[in-house]
C-alpha cells in the first residue's frame, strides 16, 4: 500500500495529552514516518520516533526539517498551566506564541499541511448556548490571550492551516499529572481533596475520537478554525464526580464551589461549551462519542457521587476501562 500523502509527519507538544495520544496512534501505523519532538529536559519520555529538541531551538528545527522533509505538522506545543501563564506573561508568550512562529519559520515556503491545537479558553464564557467558530474571542486568562494571538498569526501567515479549538482531552498523560483525569486522580489517590467549579462548563472528548479527527483532517484539505469537543457538556465539578465515583474514591474528597468563591488568581472562564457541527460537516462524518460513554456515569445532582449502587463496578480500574478509553470496540 502506498503511504498517505501527509507523511512524513512531525508532532510537537508530545508531552501534552492530545499530542501524546496522536503520536502513539499514528506512530503505531507508520513507525518510520512519524516523528515527535519533546523538550530536551524531559528525559523520561523516550522511544522510537521521539527526538529531544526544544521548540525554541530554531536551528535544530531547521536541521530536522532538512533531514526529514516533513509534509505535515501537528502543532500541539504550548502551556495550558493557567496560574504559571498568569504569573509570567513573558513565559506564556514564549511557549504559546513564539513556538508557532518558530514552526512557521521551519516550514518556510514549503508546501506543508499544518494543523494547530488551540483552546476553548479563547472565550470568556456565556450564560447559555454553545460557542460557534464565528463568535468573538475575549479570553479572560493570559493563557487564552496568548492562544488567541497564535490563532491570529496562523490565519494571517498560513491561511491553509486547520486550527482546532479543543476542550478537555480525556486520555493518559505522560507524567501522570497533566490533563483533567490525571490531575483529579492525583488528588484522590493521595486522599487529598479536589475543589472544582460548578459554573465552568467544558466539552470533554475521548482521545480516541481526537485521533480519528486528526487522521481524517490530515488526509483532506479543510482549513480555518474548527471546534473540537464532544456532544456531552459538563461542569468541572461533574467531571470530578464521575472520576470520584467510577474510581470508587471517598466521596467527601470532592468539593465544589463557584468561580467567584475561588479568588482572582488565576481568573476562570465560565461556560465555554462549543458547537462541533462545522467540524462534523467538514469531515463528512461524526467522530464523537459522548464522554463519559456510559449513561450510568453521568451525574444528575450534586450529591450523585455519594450513591454507590450494587449494580455498578466502582474501582480505579474502571477509570482506565471507561473514562480514559471508550468501553466498546472503537
Amino acid at each position: 500500500m502506498p503511504l498517505p500523502s501527509f507523511l512524513p509527519l512531525l508532532i510537537t507538544g508530545v508531552t501534552g495529552v492530545p499530542g501524546y495520544s496522536a503520536f502513539q496512534h499514528l506512530h503505531a501505523q507508520y513507525p518510520d514516518h512519524v516523528t515527535a519532538i519533546r523538550p530536551v529536559r524531559y528525559w523520561p519520555l523516550r522511544g522510537k520516533g521521539i527526538i529531544p529538541l526544544d521548540i525554541e531551538d530554531r536551528q535544530g528545527l531547521a536541521a530536522l526539517m532538512k533531514q526529514k522533509q516533513f509534509r505535515s505538522v501537528l502543532n500541539g506545543a504550548g502551556s495550558c498551566a493557567l496560574k504559571s501563564c498568569e504569573m509570567n506573561s513573558v513565559l506564556a508568550y514564549r511557549v504559546n506564541v513564539q513556538s508557532i512562529l518558530n514552526v512557521l519559520e521551519m516550514i518556510g515556503s514549503r508546501d506543508v499541511r499544518l494543523m494547530h491545537l488551540s483552546t476553548d479558553l479563547v472565550f470568556p464564557g456565556k450564560t447559555e448556548g454553545l460557542y460557534i467558530e464565528e463568535d468573538a474571542m475575549a479570553p479572560v486568562t493570559m493563557y487564552g490571550k496568548t492562544m488567541a494571538i497564535a490563532e491570529e498569526i496562523i490565519m494571517l501567515r498560513y491561511p491553509s492551516a486547520a486550527i482546532f479549538r479543543i476542550s478537555l482531552p480525556m486520555g493518559v498523560s505522560v507524567n501522570g499529572h497533566a490533563g483533567a483525569i490525571d490531575w483529579i486522580l492525583s488528588r484522590f489517590k493521595k486522599n487529598n481533596p479536589a475543589t472544582l467549579y460548578f459554573d465552568e462548563l467544558r466539552s470533554p472528548f475521548y482521545c480516541e475520537d481526537f485521533n480519528k479527527v486528526i487522521e481524517l483532517a490530515l488526509g483532506n484539505n479543510i482549513r480555518g478554525i474548527y471546534h473540537l469537543g464532544a456532544h456531552r457538556h459538563l461542569s468541572l465539578y461533574q467531571i470530578g464526580q464521575i472520576i470520584n465515583k467510577v474510581g470508587g474514591y471517598a466521596p467527601q474528597l470532592l468539593k465544589g464551589c463557584m468561580r467567584k468563591e475561588a479568588g482572582p488568581m488565576p481568573p476562570r472562564a465560565g461556560n465555554v461549551t462549543m458547537n462541533n457541527q462545522k467540524l462534523i460537516q467538514a469531515l463528512g462524518t461524526d467522530p464523537f462519542r459522548k464522554w463519559p460513554y456510559l449513561d450510568d456515569h453521568v451525574p444528575d445532582r450534586n450529591d450523585w457521587h455519594y450513591e454507590r449502587p450494587d449494580h455498578m463496578v466502582l474501582h480505579p480500574e474502571q477509570i482506565h476501562k471507561c473514562l480514559y478509553r471508550i468501553p466498546v470496540a472503537s
